[in-house]
């Protein structure tokens, strides 16, 4: 029997979530990683190696990872460690340096991607959605311009402006590896993830959408829990696919995916002071299949030390996510 080719497309958390579920199962996967970020960690490695970021990728390298064997999870904590004193370091990984340092001995950060995941010993492959240095850009619905993925992420402005227009500058060509697997795949798997920064971003890409558009894999979107502040104040269920069709193309999505539990009131709660809510379910028969299923995380999430930036109170369960996927697509 052929494992199915699993695709997972987007950044950070939450697709690592997806990453961390689907590995448990006897499949091929290929995380292609979005090249947008310049928050945190990330605005060093650009703005002082000339490098792409690595979190995104990190986080991936993380859930891929062995662990089986207690040198095998040392090496994936140690990945993961977050420096949180002194001035130099504070707030860098351990897994970005490290990867910093294989691009300057091996030279290129495509070669050290390959080399740590022979280090760690991935189930998969990771691969960037671009090797071209763009920044992000949002153009608002009241003609305001911002550039920079982290601005948008964590807006100045009134977070609650629609964004109507995302592109990068200077336009990106996708890396010829990541459409191949897209075109070869059975299943891509799309989110969840923040809509603007960590999605679309990447359908801007050149050659990405026209690959989603053109594969005979199923795709699927699986939706985020809450809404963002400065990315989609506002938006229900079905305005999420609206926006996010504009980039990938109407008539693209097969699936989508979305949770049915009740999320805590002390969650909602945390939400509400953010200026965050949850995603309303208003979707309806489409050309896709809709699937509602249990798919929250019952964990708390715990902040980092060293972590600055904001991260998300409630995610979801990367067994169920991956269990409703393999059993419903």
């Amino acid at each position: 029997m052929v494992n199915k080719k699993i695709v997972c497309l987007g950044g950070g958390t939450g697709t690592s979530v997806v990453l961390s579920g689907l590995k448990k199962y006897p499949v091929d996967l290929t995380a292609i990683v979005s090249m947008a970020d310049d928050g945190g960690s990330n605005r060093v490695i650009r703005d002082e190696f000339g490098l792409l970021p690595t979190s995104d990728i990190r986080q991936c390298f993380v859930a891929l990872a062995e662990n089986e064997s207690a040198s095998e999870q040392s090496l994936r904590k140690l990945f993961t460690y977050r420096f949180h004193k002194g001035q130099g370091l504070g707030g860098m990984t351990f897994g970005n340096l490290f990867m910093v340092a294989l691009t300057d001995i091996f030279g290129s950060q495509t070669e050290a991607i390959k080399k740590t995941s022979e280090i760690l010993k991935i189930k998969g492959k990771i691969l960037p959605i671009t090797l071209t240095n763009s920044k992000l850009v949002a153009v608002y619905e009241n003609g305001e311009k911002i550039i920079g993925e982290h601005l948008i992420d964590e807006p100045k402005h009134d977070g609650k402006l629609k964004i109507k227009n995302l592109y990068l500058d200077p336009p990106s060509e996708a890396y010829p590896e990541a459409v191949e697997a897209i075109l070869n795949s059975d299943i891509v798997v799309i989110g969840p993830g923040d809509l603007y920064t960590s999605l679309i971003s990447g359908l801007t890409v050149r050659g990405l959408s026209e690959a989603l558009m053109n594969t005979k894999a199923k795709v699927v979107y699986v939706l985020n829990l809450m809404t963002k502040y400065g990315q989609t104040s506002g938006l229900t269920a079905k305005n999420h696919i609206e926006v996010l069709e504009k980039y990938l193309g109407e008539g693209c999505l097969d699936y989508v995916l979305i949770n049915s539990s009740p999320i805590s009131q002390e969650a909602l709660k945390k939400y509400e002071e953010a200026k965050e809510l949850m995603v309303q379910d208003d979707l309806k028969n489409d050309y896709f299949k809709i699937i509602r299923a249990d798919v929250l995380s019952k964990k708390n999430i715990k902040k980092i030390p060293g972590d600055v930036l904001k991260r998300s109170f409630i995610r979801h369960d990367s067994d169920k996510l991956a269990k409703v996927i393999m059993e419903n697509i």
